[in-house]
């Protein structure tokens, strides 16, 4: 164990880059002019827009380069024939996206979609979410993204996003994924016009570590369970205010957390959006237990 922690500590992670397009120039004249090693003696003629576009799909790869070139050298039927951008096409296709799907650049590709329609980009998401598509990926990636997306970044600022995007996985797969990959489209774009909040994320993380820190904070007396005479006799239940006896179905000055955490708000609604209206609602109740001449005393 300490043999591999040692190893580990010297261990060196190589980050490997594209190649530069000078790089590749340089790697695809010595293919064309190496009469040993490479394809000189086929005398193949590679310029202008046919040679760009050689240059764009192999993406900064190199052996992507050469492998694509042998590939259209064998679609050229005499040195006379020179290679155009049609026949390059006809020979390997057009550009895919260059991605592993465990790789460093798909999951750089989850976070710019990500992150474009956290910025309200619907053109960036949309861009990311064609991306992920034409390589080979998953449109369903996508719409799980969306529902954490809909909670994480827009929550209640635009309930209407997480139903959104609930549906468009759901005709997906009712569909299928010709008519399922435009309705994800139509949800990416929802979200990302949508009003933005993390006020729900922030609140459950709040909530979360709160219940960590006070993991033994008895449940208070009056909110209490009292199915049996016992546990009324022990004052289970007791004083409980039943909400929809009093108007606006609110007590003013009830509490209904822990003694330790009784002013506590999790929950802080910001201005954009429903969060408008539910920041008022709030506000009102506030003023609401202000004006009380009642409050619960924590329990003893």
């Amino acid at each position: 164990f300490e043999l591999n922690n040692a190893l580990l500590s010297r261990a060196r992670v190589y980050r490997l880059q594209g190649l530069s397009k000078a790089d590749l120039e340089q790697a695809l004249n010595r293919a064309l002019e190496d009469t040993e090693r490479g394809l000189g003696q086929r005398g193949l003629r590679l310029e202008g827009e046919a040679r760009a576009k050689l240059l764009d799909l192999a993406g900064g790869d190199a052996r992507r380069l050469l492998n694509y070139l042998e590939v259209v050298a064998d679609f050229v039927e005499s040195s006379s024939q020179p290679i155009t951008p049609e026949l390059i096409t006809a020979a390997i296709g057009e550009k895919a996206t260059a991605f592993d799907h465990q790789g460093d650049h798909y999951y750089d590709i989850l976070s710019a979609f990500h992150k474009s329609v956290r910025g309200s980009s619907p053109d960036g998401a949309l861009y990311w979410y064609a991306r992920l598509l034409t390589g080979g990926g998953d449109a369903l990636v996508i719409a799980r993204r969306l529902l954490a997306i809909a909670s994480e970044d827009i929550g209640n600022a635009d309930p209407r996003a997480l139903q959104l995007a609930l549906n468009a996985w759901d005709t997906y797969h009712r569909v299928g994924p010709a008519e399922g990959e435009r309705a994800i489209a139509q949800a990416v774009i929802y979200c990302a016009c949508a009003a933005k909040s993390n006020a729900v994320y922030n609140a459950f993380k709040g909530a979360l570590r709160a219940a960590k820190e006070h993991s033994d904070a008895p449940v208070p007396e009056h909110l209490r369970n009292a199915p049996t005479k016992v546990h009324k006799e022990q004052g289970y239940g007791a004083d409980y205010q039943y909400a929809h006896n009093y108007p606006n179905a609110y007590v003013p000055g009830e509490r209904y957390l822990p003694s330790e955490l009784a002013e506590t708000q999790f929950y802080q609604p910001e201005p954009r959006g429903l969060e408008i209206k539910l920041q008022e609602k709030l506000r009102w109740l506030q003023d609401m237990d202000a004006k009380s001449d009642w409050k619960r005393e924590p329990d003893e």
